[in-house]
């Protein structure tokens, strides 16, 4: 990273929180736990929360267009189903607020090749074969910082996977404030990495992130899953044959206990101390169906929700409109004022 990152933030602005979720595969417990039980409890702080779906993101890698469109709306019930209000929290597609690509492309030019070829996301995504991907994959973190900047966002919610990015997002805001001589025009946003469970593991393999992406279907909870899905999936998880550990400390070489007790203590809002003071000594053949239970009355009530909303797309795309027209009321004056500080012509 370049040394902007380091530079003073003098911004005077109000505070804002914005994150988003990637508009690819269907949505599942790890999503709900790390990203959107967050963003209702966010939404409570008083601060102004922008989220959207990242659809602009999703086409980084191939997307079949009607998926896409069925994605973006199964994203935006998630949202609604898991207690966002749309009249307290801007709820908006990307792509419906044309100031992101705008202010992209002019990151674009301030953001350093020697920056996003430290981005470690790519390298994983591309594999071997990095000549064989998208450009957009590779600019894929300018985007990101076009998004957060465009809102003039103070905090953003995000896991360890995307701290990196958001260091970037620093770097770019702090250099563009320098090389245009408008100290505190952009904010350095701050990561917001406290949640109810950050990382959810695969049901699968305890060393592997729950994703959308996972080719197992066992590997994860989808927020659609029925109960009698979601009881068998946890039964069939990946366990150790040694009883849970009375104290935290014991889980540190047992990663998918440590991936259901982390479940647990998630869905029931405690610790996971909490946890093992009741489990402790016991064996998964009681702690699973407990966790089951859990899993099942804490997910129906959302999977019920989402499947209301989805069965009524109107609505879903009412929020939408309205979100992206709220979105774009603060996204274009920004944008608007970056093209008179860059120097573009203004009839």
């Amino acid at each position: 990273m370049s040394d902007a990152s380091s530079a003073p933030a003098a911004y005077a602005g109000p505070r804002r929180i914005l994150s988003g979720i990637q508009a690819s595969g269907a949505l599942h417990l790890g999503n709900y736990l790390g990203a959107l039980k967050r963003f209702t409890q966010l939404q409570d702080t008083g601060a102004p929360c922008f989220l959207f779906v990242a659809d602009l993101h999703a086409i980084t890698v191939w997307q079949d267009p009607a998926l896409l469109t069925a994605q973006t709306r199964e994203i935006a019930a998630a949202y609604l189903a898991s207690g966002l209000d749309p009249a307290r929290s801007v709820i908006f597609p990307q792509s419906a607020v044309r100031a992101h690509s705008e202010l992209a492309w002019i990151l674009n030019c301030v953001a350093r090749l020697g920056w996003l070829d430290r981005m470690t996301q790519f390298k994983e995504k591309s594999g071997k074969h990095k000549e064989r991907a998208s450009v957009g994959l590779y600019t894929y973190p300018v985007l990101q910082a076009a998004d957060i900047l465009l809102y003039k966002a103070t905090e953003v919610p995000t896991g360890e996977d995307q701290k990196q990015h958001l260091e970037l997002t620093r770097d770019i805001a702090a250099k563009f404030n320098s090389d245009f001589g408008v100290p505190g025009f952009f904010p350095l946003p701050e990561p917001l990495t406290q949640g109810p469970a950050p990382r959810v593991m695969s049901l699968r393999d305890g060393a592997a992130k729950m994703s959308k992406s996972d080719p197992s279907d066992q590997s994860r909870i989808n927020l659609t899953d029925d109960a009698d899905s979601i009881v068998a999936k946890i039964r069939k998880a990946r366990t150790d044959p040694a009883p849970l550990p009375e104290t935290v400390e014991g889980l540190e070489d047992r990663p998918e206990a440590r991936n259901l007790v982390t479940i647990y203590a998630a869905l029931a809002d405690e610790t996971r101390e909490q946890v093992l003071r009741e489990w402790g000594g016991k064996g998964f053949g009681a702690f699973k169906p407990a966790l089951a239970e859990l899993a099942v009355a804490s997910m129906a009530p959302v999977t019920a929700e989402m499947r209301r909303l989805m069965d009524d797309p109107a609505e879903i795309d009412r929020v939408l409109k309205d979100g992206a027209g709220r979105a774009a009321a603060i996204a274009e004056p920004v944008v608007d004022e970056v093209k008179r500080i860059v120097g573009f012509w203004r009839a």
